[in-house]
């Protein structure tokens, strides 16, 4: 935990990935984050597998905040939610705005109680356009931004990559949004702040930056950047396994070609013109493929580190658990005061120099921190006790 946001108080009502990946990012930089959940806890603390603290999803994505379990389907919850609002920096959710607006989690709403707010909703659509109300989860946007879409351009079959990436995209929007809002807020421009991040605009805005392309400059052009959609950009086989490779500059190419005894293809006229060179990218793939099984992986890794050209071998998701470069930074060591059986955790990757690291905390069980989040908010025990009494809050 890195004390950058000290002060800042976030109100998190958010599930599975998208909402606590963000809060979990603030936290991480110092914010207190309340995470708000149902009584019976965010989906994600049931999720398989199972270890100490709950599902794995929940474990990677909660750490360094505080817990309330709160029903907001009742009165005195959203009652109680807006004490939190009245102190509170931020507030954050990743629901349907008119399911929000029925919790009390609308931006009108919220501003109301809290005019210097940072209000940000993570929803699937953005409003005004004819998807608004659609329900969305990480596949749909998926299929619904392109994503899916662009591996039909390569090999003629939609798939989806095999991660929650629209999910995380949003998130790291919704991060940075929330920040911009701070920041104003910070140097005297006035509130409340309204904060959107859609799923959907979030993905397609990431994917078509490099995929506009040709419909960059004109109505009627394609999009598509072709040497990612070449059918033979892939990793490669070698003697014993796979490999990428990604000569990109000219001079990477030449002493590519120079290795594997292919010199006379950089007199051709096409390779020495660029806009022809990335024209026949698909040829350049080909000679890579048909190049690379003569050899073993660990000897052309030696044999393109030494000429400087990008390569790597092809890691596979057990392999990284061992990978020596993230050993000899620690990158999955579980942060003293973590709980028994937890074996790796995931730190925050972003380092800043000069900055006092401060020791994470794991995830808390459901409720953990109810009664003190509630009395630092500004409730008294009596009011507490009632909201307990009623099974409003779990503690």
């Amino acid at each position: 935990m890195l004390p950058l946001l000290e002060g800042v108080r976030v109100i998190e009502v958010g599930a599975v990935v998208l909402g606590p990946y963000a809060g979990q990012i603030l936290a991480d930089l110092g914010a207190e984050v309340v995470k708000v959940e149902p009584l019976e806890g965010d989906i994600a603390r049931h999720a398989h597998p199972q270890g100490t603290g709950g599902g794995a999803l929940f474990v990677n994505n909660n750490r360094n905040k505080r817990m309330l379990a709160l029903d907001l389907k009742r009165p005195e919850g959203r009652a109680a939610l807006a004490k939190l609002v009245e102190g509170a920096d931020v507030l954050f959710h990743n629901m349907r705005l008119d399911a929000a607006d029925r919790l009390g989690l609308g931006f009108d709403q919220v501003a109301a109680i809290n005019p210097r707010i940072v209000h940000c909703a993570a929803t699937g659509f953005g409003r005004g356009g004819r998807y608004h109300h659609r329900p969305a989860f990480d596949d749909i946007i998926q299929a619904a931004s392109g994503l899916a879409g662009l591996t039909a351009l390569q090999n003629g079959i939609p798939q989806f990559a095999p991660t929650i990436v629209a999910d995380k995209v949003a998130a790291l929007h919704a991060v940075y949004g929330i920040l911009a809002a701070l920041l104003a807020r910070e140097r005297g421009r006035a509130g409340p702040f309204r904060v959107e991040v859609p799923m959907f605009e979030a993905m397609v805005a990431f994917l078509m930056n490099e995929h506009l392309s040709a419909a960059t400059f004109a109505a009627d052009g394609a999009p598509g950047y072709p040497r990612l959609l070449s059918p033979d950009r892939r990793p490669f086989r070698t003697a014993d396994g796979w490999i990428a490779v990604l000569p990109y500059t000219e001079a990477q190419w030449q002493r590519f070609l120079g290795a594997i005894g292919r010199s006379e293809v950089c007199e051709t006229e096409w390779f020495q013109s660029p806009g022809q060179r990335q024209a026949s990218i698909g040829e350049l793939y080909a000679i890579v493929a048909a190049s690379l099984e003569a050899r073993g992986t660990d000897a052309w890794i030696e044999v393109l580190g030494a000429i400087d050209v990008p390569c790597s071998r092809v890691a596979m998701p057990t392999e990284i658990l061992n990978d020596p470069h993230l050993a000899e930074i620690g990158f999955f060591d579980v942060p003293e005061g973590f709980p028994e059986g937890v074996a790796r955790a995931i730190p925050q990757p972003v380092r800043f120099t000069g900055i006092e690291r401060r020791p994470d905390q794991p995830p808390h069980a459901l409720g953990a921190d109810s009664r003190s989040v509630l009395r630092d908010f500004g409730c008294d025990e009596a009011a507490i006790d009632a909201l307990i009494t009623a099974g409003v809050v779990a503690a």
